[in-house]
């Protein structure tokens, strides 16, 4: 092995984002490796290997026990050789021999190459695994190489990325020498190959991208609360700022929808609902069903909330196939049911009739007693109020109120706003 041997072998580790110490390390267990081949030494222990990194000149060191009788060659030297060196010699010194690479066989060669081999593809994947575990959670660029019915291949610079099937968002058709971001999710193992997976349809991929867009998000200005996906379809995130003067929603739809736009097109027409996150679960699951509006939202310990919403909100609020809806809950972590506003009065009526008519049957079954007074029709009388749940009947006739309160706010919040609107309109004509 020379120089120019040495300079080329620098060149491919630098490539292979290798340090050249490292290399020489796996030369010099070559070189011993291939020792072993060209002697057919049963171990190696005694032997060293040594590399000069500027001339390139190789020497391999043997150490041989001094013995009278030679019981392994490669472990051993007899007395009388060991004195043709040194007469200082005896039994038992450690004698060290200098070898000649280049006096080694054809086989030995080859054996030193394949080590060398190995050794550069072992240490490139441990770099690729040790690089992408360190990626986790980040934003990868990356070319559709290939793609097949189960999974598409993609070059993310150093290595290979798989896109499973499960990570695929509908609305991507992944061409051939496509450029797209990836999220990375983690790094596997496949035939021994260290395997990088990544995702476009994972929630984090929709966090990421807005963080990549929004200056203020990365200088913790802004923050991503929640973040609820489904993927090719529709994306909901809650956004918060502690900063009173720093519009969060506004922060990441941006000048003319710009930043909200980037993201959109990077996910292909994917819809996004950027709405303002609330320590006040009433408020937050209000805003969580944007663009449907909310009159009222009544709050359950097993973690479900009621809300009510106009008539003509209805399916808006539901959504498409209950996806408004479902989205709302997983972003805010509550379950939603959500009911029309006269459906809602509808239930509060038969809710206060079912209350009177008990308290009915009670004084029909006082009525059918045989022990029963007309003297006693005061008593009834006191008797009928205290079979009535007074308590639930003043709540419902409260929600009801309240009802209409809520009610009277959002016709006139829908009013302003249809004021602003001709406004803004007779301003542009």
């Amino acid at each position: 092995m020379n120089a120019e041997l040495i300079e080329s072998l620098r060149m491919l580790a630098k490539e292979r984002g290798i340090e050249e110490e490292q290399l020489f390390e796996f030369i010099e267990e070559a070189l011993v490796a291939a020792y072993k081949r060209e002697f057919n030494a049963k171990t190696t222990d005694n032997v060293r290997a040594e590399v000069d990194q500027e001339t390139g000149e190789m020497r391999v060191f043997v150490t041989r026990t001094v013995v009278e009788e030679i019981a392994d060659p490669n472990a051993e030297v007899s007395l009388e050789d060991a004195k043709a060196f040194s007469e200082d010699f005896e039994i038992g010194d450690m004698l060290e021999f200098q070898l000649s690479p280049q006096d080694f066989g054809r086989l030995a060669a080859q054996q030193s190459k394949s080590v060398i081999n190995q050794r550069l593809a072992q240490a490139e994947r441990e770099i690729i695994h040790r690089e992408f575990s360190d990626r986790v959670g980040e934003i990868a660029y990356g070319v559709v190489q290939r793609k097949d019915r189960r999974e598409v291949i993609v070059d993310i610079g150093r290595a290979e990325a798989v896109l499973t099937k499960h990570e695929q968002s509908r609305q991507d058709n992944y061409d051939f020498n496509q450029r797209m971001r990836f999220y990375i999710l983690r790094v596997d193992e496949r035939h021994g190959r260290p395997i990088v997976l990544v995702s476009r349809s994972h929630p984090n991929f929709v966090r990421r991208l807005f963080e990549q867009e929004v200056p203020e998000i990365t200088s913790d200005v802004v923050e991503i609360v929640t973040v609820a996906r489904e993927a090719g379809s529709r994306t909901k995130i809650s956004v918060r700022s502690d900063d009173p003067n720093v519009d969060a929603v506004g922060s990441c739809v941006g000048q003319r929808g710009m930043r909200v736009q980037n993201v959109i097109d990077e996910l292909n027409g994917e819809k996004i609902d950027i709405v303002e996150w609330d320590e006040d679960p009433i408020v937050f699951i209000s805003n969580a069903l944007s663009p449907a509006k909310v009159i009222s939202v009544d709050l359950f310990e097993d973690g479900t909330a009621r809300v009510v919403v106009p008539d003509h909100q209805l399916s808006l609020a539901i959504g498409r196939s209950g996806q408004n809806a479902r989205l709302a809950a997983r972003l805010t972590g509550w379950k939603i049911d959500i009911e029309s506003e006269s459906e809602y009065r509808e239930n509060k009526e038969i809710e206060l009739l079912s209350h009177f008519d008990d308290a009915l049957a009670n004084q029909d079954e006082a009525l059918q007693d045989d022990d029963y007074d007309n003297d006693d029709e005061d008593d009834f009388s006191d008797q009928f109020e205290q079979d009535l749940d007074m308590a639930a009947i003043d709540k419902a006739f409260a929600d009801l109120d309240q009802l209409d309160v809520m009610d009277e706010q959002s016709e006139t919040e829908d009013f302003d706003e249809n004021q602003t609107d001709e406004t803004s309109d007779t301003h542009e004509n």
